[in-house]
């Protein structure tokens, strides 16, 4: 059927408005935490992720809607199913799924009620417009649980369940209750006394998660979704032309299982690092040292940021140049020829820019260079102040 009057207009512009709030994320996550445990035991960061990819799926299939001018049975909820079947990927609970899926639809409700009263919308159109809007929201969720229902059914082909809880032991801290027989990390070939590359992927496609869980199986280790990334042990890893290149791996020497709780929390700082980076195939964490170190200090980096860049705005583009070419200058041993010829620029371009920096900050010439100290001091803020959106305050 069209597009009704009262999802035009006022109430698509609010819908519009919705889809490019960067703090609505956070309002939603805060509040499905407060009201449902099962999304409380996600880390902060987990939750956000969820809550991100289902408010994306949602506004995405509105507008396409929007668009066609039709809002009859056959929407396209082709995110929302991926999005369903993601979350089945990643081991996220079928409880915590939909307490999350409950609360974000609730708390945005709410919000847009309160938008449409402060933007002048007419009582009557708005609560119409809603109760249209909240059975749309009715066939997202069936629709998130139809993809996590047939990704669940794909992916529970063998152990899968025994193996999430088995590497939930080894991982993680908490333990929960005893373990029983089928739990034995022996079944599954870990066994005390031997050596274990710890894996962490950043992968989420059902497809990807399988090939990459059967990719180790054939070398002997034993991979499936913790803490909401697909985690695992390996004796040894796969060939790389075994893996999709597109795909993330992070992984650590090998380690005996009364060391994999700390490897896996080492690797999951490197995670952060590998993705800031671009990074994709596999990647020991001894090629991200340097980058997982300082991950782990972000409270750290932006004091650093704020200590040696205070003079210079994210806003100001020509700041921006300033910063990039005096990364690229430290990523090139100090070297004004490699720096020019990484950023095309002429050598006096580059020594100009260094020099302008040096007038706002501080920040140490050609001439002079950096002892190994001042350069990692130098090289973090300015990589933690390139990450900083054009709008952020300082110490963002």
């Amino acid at each position: 059927m069209p597009v009704e009057s009262s999802l035009n207009g006022t109430v698509a512009a609010l819908v519009a408005e919705l889809a490019t709030d960067t703090d609505l994320v956070e309002d939603v996550v805060t509040s499905a935490r407060e009201h449902f445990p099962e999304v409380a035991r996600l880390p902060w960061a987990e939750s956000r992720r969820h809550v991100a990819a289902l408010l994306d799926a949602g506004f995405t299939a509105f507008a396409r809607a929007l668009a066609d001018g039709d809002f009859g049975p056959d929407l396209d909820f082709s995110e929302a199913q991926r999005f369903g079947a993601e979350r089945a990927a990643l081991g996220v609970p079928v409880a915590g799924l939909l307490a999350g899926v409950h609360g974000g639809r609730s708390r945005l409700l709410e919000i847009a009620i309160n938008r449409g009263r402060d933007a002048g919308i007419p009582y009557d159109e708005l609560l119409q417009a809603l109760l249209k809007l909240d059975r749309y929201g009715t066939d997202l969720e069936r629709h998130v649980m139809d993809g996590y229902r047939q990704a669940e059914r794909d992916l529970n082909r063998d152990d899968r369940t025994a193996r999430i809880r088995v590497l939930r032991r080894l991982l993680l801290d908490d333990d929960g209750g005893p373990a029983g027989p089928e739990e034995d990390p022996a079944r599954f070939g870990l066994h005390h006394g031997g050596g274990y590359h710890c894996v962490v992927s950043d992968v989420a496609d059902p497809t990807r998660v399988r090939a990459l869980e059967q990719a180790f199986a054939r070398c002997g280790g034993v991979l499936a979704p913790v803490g909401g990334r697909l985690s695992g042990l390996t004796p040894r890893l796969p060939a790389g032309r075994a893996l999709d290149p597109a795909v993330l791996v992070v992984t650590t020497p090998p380690v005996p299982l009364d060391a994999a709780r700390a490897a896996y929390k080492l690797c999951r700082t490197a995670l952060h690092a590998a993705r800031s980076r671009e990074s994709t195939g596999i990647c020991d964490v001894v090629e991200l040292a340097g980058e997982t170190a300082l991950e782990a200090q972000p409270m750290l980096a932006a004091f650093l940021s704020d200590g040696l860049l205070g003079a210079l705005s994210p806003a100001e583009d020509f700041h921006r140049e300033l910063v990039a070419t005096a990364l690229a200058y430290l990523d090139h041993g100090q070297r004004l020829d490699l720096t020019a010829g990484a950023l095309h620029l002429h050598p006096n371009t580059v020594r100009y820019r260094l020099r302008r920096l040096q007038d706002l900050t501080g920040f140490g010439t050609p001439a002079e260079g950096l002892p190994v100290l001042e350069t990692v001091r130098w090289w973090w803020a300015l990589r933690s102040w390139s990450h900083r959106p054009a709008e952020a305050a300082p110490g963002s």
